[in-house]
C-alpha cells in the first residue's frame, strides 16, 4: 500500500471563491424606512424631498408596513417606465421567444397551452439557479420534451438524467408528476392562479408566472428580485424572509401590475432585479423608475444610508457539516487485464436529499474517522445491503485511498473520502444474481460507457472527475509497480480517458 499523504487532493465545488474584503457600506443596524400618509403622497415631489431631508423616521412596524402603498400617481408611472424599458433592454432567452407579448388575438388554445407548459419548465429550472446555466437545460428539455403531453409520458430515470447537475431534484420529480396529472384528467392547461394551485408542485409563484405570461391573468409574481425592488421602492427595512412581511410585498406587487400587459409587467419587474437592482451592486443611474425610489432619495440625503440596505439582510443558517465514506466499486472479471469491468451504482432512497437518484456506495459516518474505520464502515455496508462479502466473495485486486472532495449544499457541507476498490467475484456472474436476489437495496453495475452517458449529480461527477486525475497522476508514481500501474490504466481506459490499444 502506498502512502498518499503527499498527493491527497481536496475540492470545493458549488461555491466560487469569497471576494477579496473591502470596506463596508453598511450600517450596523437596518436602516429607516419612511412612511407616507394619503396628505403627503399628494405632495409634489420637490416638497417631499425637503421634508425628508429635514427628518429621519422611525423604523417600520409590521402594522406600519402592512399601511403602505402605492399612490394612484406612482402607479402608471412605475408601470409606463418599467414596461418601455422591458421592451428595449430585455434579454433574449428562449423561453420568451414563445410568448406573444401580450397579444390575446389570434393565438389557438394549443398555442397558449405551448407558452404555458415553456413558461412552467422555466421557472422551475430558474428556481435558485442561474439564467445562464438554465438556458441549455432548457433548449434539451424542450427538445426531448416538447409539449406536456410528450413529458407525461416519460419515467422519473429520463428526467433524473437530463436534470442531473441542475441540482434540487425535487424540482424535475414535481415537473414530471404535475405533467402526469395535468394529462390525465384528460382537460385543458389549467388557465387561473386557483386552478393551477391545485398542481401538485405548482406554488403561488410559478401559478402566477404562468397565469399571467400564458393567459394575461391579471396577478402578481413575487420572488427575491421582485421583493428588493419594491423593498427599495418603498424603503422598507423589514425581514424579507417573515411570512406577514412576504404577504404584504404580494399585496403591494398585486397593486402594480399592468392588467394591459400583466405577463410583460412581471418579467419586466423580475428582468429589472436580476439586471440592475441588483443585491450588491445596483445600477440606480440607469434604473427606469429611480425617480420613484424612495431607498435612493434617502442614499442622497443621508450619507450613511445605502441602497443596499434595502431589504434588511438575514443571516443564513449556519451549514451542517456531514461526512461520508465512498467507495467507487469496479468489478473486473476473468483476466483483469482485458479491461472488461464495470462500476457498481446504488440508488438512494425515495424520499430525503438526492431521491432516487444513483450514486458510488456511500455511507454517511458521525464525524470524520481514519482510514481503517471508514474501509470497515464500506465494507459492512455492502455486506449487509447487497449481500458483497469482500472477504469470502471476491478478491481485491486494488484498493487505493484517492483523497476527499467536499461538496457543499443549500444547507449542508459534505465532506466525501474517497477510495477506489477494484473486486474480482468469485462466482462471476451468478453470484451477481444471487447479489440481485439477497440485496436491501436497488443497485445495478455499468460499463464506463454507459457511466459517462448516465444523468449523475454534479458530485458523483466530481467523485469520478477526481478519481480520473489522481488515477493519472499516480501512473506515473507507480511506474515501479506494475500490477497497480496496469489496474489504475483499466480503470482510465474504462472510463474512455485512455486508450490501452488491446
Amino acid at each position: 500500500m502506498i502512502a498518499h499523504s503527499n498527493f491527497k487532493t481536496s475540492y470545493l465545488a458549488g461555491k466560487g471563491h469569497s471576494p477579496p474584503n473591502l470596506p463596508s457600506m453598511r450600517r450596523s443596524s437596518p436602516p429607516p424606512t419612511t412612511v407616507f400618509t394619503k396628505e403627503e403622497a399628494t405632495e409634489s415631489p420637490t416638497m417631499k424631498r425637503c421634508r425628508q431631508a429635514k427628518s429621519k423616521a422611525e423604523p417600520n412596524t409590521l402594522g406600519d408596513i402592512e399601511d403602505i402603498n402605492f399612490s394612484k400617481k406612482e402607479i402608471p408611472e412605475i408601470r409606463s417606465s418599467l414596461l418601455k424599458w422591458y421592451d428595449e433592454n430585455k434579454r433574449d432567452l428562449p423561453w420568451r421567444r414563445i410568448s406573444k407579448n401580450g397579444d390575446n388575438d389570434g393565438v389557438s388554445v394549443e398555442e397558449r397551452e405551448r407558452m404555458a407548459y415553456a413558461v412552467w419548465v422555466s421557472e422551475v429550472m430558474l428556481q435558485q439557479t442561474r439564467v445562464q446555466t438554465v438556458i441549455d437545460y432548457y433548449n434539451r428539455w424542450m427538445e426531448k420534451w416538447p409539449t406536456i403531453h410528450h413529458l407525461a409520458k416519460a419515467d422519473i430515470e429520463e428526467v433524473n438524467e437530463l436534470w442531473a447537475g441542475l441540482g434540487y431534484y425535487r424540482r424535475a420529480r414535481f415537473l414530471l408528476e404535475g405533467a402526469k396529472m395535468i394529462v390525465e384528467d384528460k382537460t385543458e392547461f389549467p388557465k387561473t392562479v386557483s386552478s393551477l394551485r391545485k398542481v401538485k408542485g405548482i406554488g403561488d409563484y410559478t401559478a402566477g408566472a404562468i397565469a399571467s405570461i400564458a393567459f394575461n391573468e391579471t396577478v402578481p409574481v413575487v420572488d427575491g428580485n421582485v421583493i428588493r425592488v419594491i423593498a427599495r421602492l418603498k424603503a422598507l427595512s423589514s425581514n424579507p424572509k417573515d411570512s406577514k412581511t412576504v404577504k404584504n410585498f404580494w399585496k403591494l406587487a398585486g397593486r402594480l401590475v399592468d392588467p394591459s400587459r400583466p405577463g410583460d409587467f412581471n418579467q419586466a419587474l423580475m428582468e429589472l432585479g436580476a439586471t440592475v437592482c441588483t443585491p450588491l451592486g445596483p445600477s440606480c443611474s440607469t434604473c427606469p423608475i429611480s425617480h420613484q425610489c424612495h431607498a435612493l432619495l434617502l442614499s442622497t440625503k443621508d450619507k450613511s444610508v445605502q441602497v443596499t440596505d434595502y431589504p434588511m439582510k438575514v443571516v443564513k443558517a449556519k451549514q451542517r457539516r456531514d461526512f461520508s465514506a465512498v467507495s467507487v466499486v469496479e468489478i473486473v472479471e476473468g483476466d483483469v487485464s482485458q479491461s472488461d469491468s464495470r462500476f457498481l451504482l446504488i440508488k438512494r432512497p425515495d424520499k430525503g436529499l438526492l431521491a432516487g437518484l444513483w450514486e458510488f456506495p456511500s455511507v454517511l459516518l458521525e464525524g470524520e474517522t481514519d482510514l481503517a474505520s471508514r474501509r470497515e464502515t464500506i465494507d459492512n455496508f455492502l455486506k449487509q445491503s447487497l449481500g458483497l462479502d469482500i472477504r469470502k466473495s471476491c478478491k481485491i485486486v486494488l484498493r487505493e485511498e484517492v483523497g476527499e472532495y467536499v461538496h457543499v449544499f443549500s444547507h449542508i457541507r459534505l465532506k466525501m473520502c474517497i477510495e477506489l476498490l477494484i473486486l474480482n467475484l468469485k462466482g462471476g456472474k451468478k453470484f451477481m444474481q444471487r447479489m440481485q436476489e439477497s440485496a436491501t437495496l436497488t443497485w445495478k453495475y455499468v460499463d464506463g460507457e454507459a457511466l459517462s452517458s448516465l444523468g449523475l449529480t454534479s458530485g458523483v461527477r466530481k467523485v469520478k472527475l477526481l478519481l480520473c486525475r489522481i488515477a493519472t497522476f499516480l501512473i506515473f508514481v507507480l511506474v515501479d509497480v506494475p500490477s497497480k500501474s496496469l489496474h489504475l490504466k483499466i480503470t482510465l481506459h474504462c472510463f474512455g480517458k485512455i486508450n490501452l490499444g488491446f
